[in-house]
Formats: C-alpha cells, structure tokens, sequence
C-alpha cells in the first residue's frame, strides 16, 4: 500500500520522507464497481413503431394505385385534440360528412373496423392520416397506435389538400 521512505541527506542534519502510494487497490476497486453496475443495468430497448415506406423507384401505372373513396379512411389531426375523419373525395366534402371524433382509442378504432367492413375491396383499404399545422406531436403517435391496435397495415401519411383544409377551417372555428 503505501510506503514511508526516510532518507537523509547528506552532509545535512534534514531528514527527506518521500511516500509512495501504491494505486493497485483502488484501481481493482473501480473496475470492481464498474463491472456490478454493467451485470445489474437494465438495458431497456425503445419503443419504435417500424413504419413500412415505399420502395424507391419509378411507379409503372400510376393510375393503378388510386385509391377509391369507399376503400379508404382520412383522418385530419387538428389542434385541441380534435380529429375529424371523412371518406370523401374534393367533389363530395362538406361540413355534413366531415365527422368529429376524439382519441379516445375505442372511437378511432370502431371509425376504422367500419370503414374496413364497408370497403368494396378490403384488401387494399388503406388509412391516410393528415395532420395539420396546428396538431402537435402526441397526437399524430396516438393516431399511429391506433392503427397498429386495429391492425391495419396500409396507411399513410400526407400534408392536407387545400379543399380539406377548407372544410376543416369550417368545422374547428
């Protein structure tokens, strides 16, 4: 450990005590505490949502991937908490089938399961959620869990036309 070492100079009467510190223990001591606290630390993964994204390339027939009014569901994420679902195109959108629900999971998810049962062809119904400027952040999750709740895995995510926009400035004044 840690030693004295006396020794006199010469051609004095001072005696010089040099210590030397021996820094072995302490050393195995940190190793020590940093290998218990590595085996007793809970590495915790985090919570992701894998999101599936189009491959990359040129689309063959553009055409081909439209999607009818019927075979889809659009929610508009506004501010307030408030979201507001149609399955309209541009010509048919009015304050009448702009409908208001909350993110309350059991409504989201019963909006959907309709959707779904009514689409003409279920295998390609897709959910298209568009928020707006003034929706925040928790929000856009909440709706992103529900859809993974409802198990629905074609959805996607879009800026809001300008005649949604129109009718939702309608509906949230």
């Amino acid at each position: 450990m840690a030693e004295v070492i006396a020794q006199e100079k010469q051609g004095g009467k001072q005696r010089k005590k040099l210590i030397k510190i021996d820094m072995t223990p302490m050393v195995d001591l940190g190793f020590l505490l940093i290998t218990f606290f590595m085996f007793t630390t809970n590495f915790t993964k985090p919570n992701v949502m894998d999101l599936g994204l189009p491959a990359k390339g040129p689309v063959e027939n553009p055409t081909h991937n439209v999607i009818k009014d019927k075979n889809q569901v659009t929610f508009i994420i506004g501010k307030n908490n408030r979201v507001f679902y149609h399955q309209s195109n541009s010509n048919d959108l009015n304050t009448s089938n702009l409908k208001e629900t909350d993110f309350n999971g059991i409504n989201i998810s019963k909006v959907i399961s309709e959707a779904y049962k009514n689409a003409p062809d279920q295998s390609i119904f897709t959910i298209i959620v568009k928020p707006t400027d003034d929706a925040n952040y928790k929000n856009f999750v909440d709706m992103l869990d529900n859809i993974a709740i409802s198990k629905k895995e074609r959805y996607g995510i879009t800026d809001i036309k300008p005649w949604e926009k129109k009718v939702y400035e309608e509906l949230s004044k």
